[in-house]
């Protein structure tokens, strides 16, 4: 008599213990500034200096005193000019100083009044044509970063603005976390690599293996280091050479297929045989299996990761992208790995809510809200391709037009 299936784990309950194996990776690098885009931070970045340095001109016009201005057509002499990069010297009463965006403010002025708000009336004289407030168009020293702030925090992963700013700061270079490195595997014979076989000559069963391209290139943009082991031949010692190599220098291994309850497949008790290996059944849609294991290299203190994704298309884009994104990121000293949410209004109808938690393929559209590709099969990675992101939609949940949804961009899922 068959054992009782183990009730359904819950995405949220399958992540926590997900990321309860995720101990932050060991080891640093240190790279150009230049070269850091999308790496995540090994330490607190603090500022040796406030920026900007100083208080500067905010506009290209003239500095001078407010209180040389009591009324609109002021005429003042303009006694000194100061381009971005000089500094000028203390201003004179009844003086203005013609002044360029970026250019530090002279001592004892206290405003700026842009150049079109002024009027050159003769040789070293300006007509002032507007009353100035005291601090307009005027950037303060330290407005943007104080010294001994910290500017960019250690796990934060890094953008173009956040090198922008490690490049404010004086930093040409930067520690950040080492990449993790990851294996890919494919699995079964029905599997043909593109450009190998052409679609005329497929043999009837036979399938191209898509998802070892988006697998790899949702990995490369999340900063991994990527071998790819391609096709393992379906036999049980090629599969255990496979995995025990890989275990060696790499961080996890990951596959998609032969991960479901009861298939009868070699990646599964070769990863037993190696180490250890726990198959979930997920409440969510596409997906439900997955498995997690390790696999040691030199006992259970010593062990590479293995992940193995389910094999439709949908279900391992998507499973990837809600539980395998978030681990990687841990891995990499990520703090918060939960990935923002935007509440839309759908534009369509969901008359049957599934009993699984299920995300769906969406595109926002010019009015504001979010379409339903027509066909939400697991199978169909059109639907992944076509759209933009996905509603998160609870269990036994019916959506009707212009009800709020939850949604999470793809953009989002793979930055």
């Amino acid at each position: 008599m068959n054992a009782p299936r183990a009730p359904l784990k819950s995405l949220d309950e399958a992540l926590a213990a997900l990321l309860a194996h995720a101990t932050p990776l060991a080891g640093t690098q240190t790279v150009s500034t230049f070269d850091a885009d999308g790496r995540v931070l090994a330490q607190d970045l603090v500022s040796a200096l406030h920026v900007p340095p100083q208080d500067n001109s905010a506009m290209d016009g003239y500095a001078l005193r407010c209180a040389d201005v009591p009324a609109a057509g002021t005429v003042l002499q303009v006694t000194q000019r100061i381009p971005a990069g000089h500094h000028g010297h203390a201003l004179e009463p009844q003086a203005a100083a013609r002044i360029f965006t970026g250019a530090p403010v002279p001592p004892g002025a206290d405003a700026i009044v842009m150049q079109e708000d002024c009027e050159v009336v003769e040789e070293g004289s300006v007509r002032v044509n507007t009353v100035p407030r005291s601090g307009q168009w005027i950037r303060r020293a330290g407005e943007d970063v104080t010294r001994g702030a910290v500017v960019l925090a250690r796990g934060q992963r890094l953008g173009p603005a956040a090198l922008g700013m490690a490049a404010g700061i004086g930093l040409s270079q930067l520690t950040v976390v080492r990449r993790p490195r990851v294996a890919l595997f494919s699995t079964g014979d029905e599997l043909v690599m593109p450009g190998e076989v052409p679609p005329e000559q497929m043999a009837p069963g036979a399938i191209y293996n898509s998802n070892r391209f988006f697998l790899r290139a949702l990995l490369q943009r999340l900063g991994c280091e990527v071998t790819d082991y391609g096709i393992v031949p379906d036999q049980r010692e090629a599969t255990l050479q496979a995995l025990q190599g890989a275990a060696q220098n790499h961080d996890l291994v990951l596959t998609s297929g032969g991960v479901s309850v009861g298939e009868e497949d070699h990646i599964k008790p070769s990863v037993q045989q190696l180490g250890e290996l726990d198959l979930w059944q997920i409440s969510m849609k596409p997906g439900k299996p997955f498995a997690y294991g390790k696999l040691y290299r030199g006992g259970p203190q010593d062990a590479c990761h293995f992940a193995g994704l389910p094999g439709n298309p949908v279900s391992s884009y998507v499973t990837f992208m809600l539980l395998v994104r978030p681990f990687l990121l841990r891995l990499q000293g990520v703090a918060d790995v939960t990935p923002v949410r935007m509440a839309l209004p759908a534009h369509f109808d969901l008359p049957r809510g599934d009993k699984r938690r299920e995300f769906l393929r969406v595109r926002r559209n010019a009015a504001g809200g979010l379409d339903l590709f027509p066909n939400q099969s697991s199978g169909v990675l059109t639907s992944a391709a076509w759209g933009d992101g996905l509603v998160d939609n609870p269990a036994n949940t019916t959506i009707a037009q212009g009800d709020i949804v939850q949604f999470i961009s793809f953009a989002e899922l793979m930055g």
